[in-house]
């Protein structure tokens, strides 16, 4: 299933707060669920910003996923960014077009 690697900012500080926890509890659930591989903050932006490296069948399965952040839904998401990725190299290998092989 393709991965995609997806950035997002949150502006919106007193928002970021209020609905981090729910947000929170949507990346376990994505995890358990097979559809978040990783996620993480940039901890030197100047705003509130992440990466979240996700897994859907198709760009219209990941905006699906997308819209069921609680950030998503309270509209605190800005400046996403959305790119399909193949980690040929490293720890996310099992999930690529190229699964095993090494270079």
């Amino acid at each position: 299933m393709p991965i995609y690697a997806v950035t997002y900012e949150h502006p919106d500080l007193d928002g970021w707060k209020q609905h981090l926890m729910p947000h929170i509890a949507w990346l376990q659930d994505k995890v358990a669920d097979g559809s978040l591989l990783a996620s993480g903050p940039f901890p030197d932006s100047q705003t509130k910003a992440a990466l979240l490296l996700l897994r859907a069948p198709d760009r219209a399965a990941l905006d699906e996923l997308i819209a069921t952040d609680p950030f998503a839904i309270h509209g605190l998401i800005a400046n996403m960014s959305v790119a399909l990725w193949d980690p040929i190299f490293g720890a996310f290998n099992e999930h690529s077009s190229m699964p095993g092989h090494r270079f």
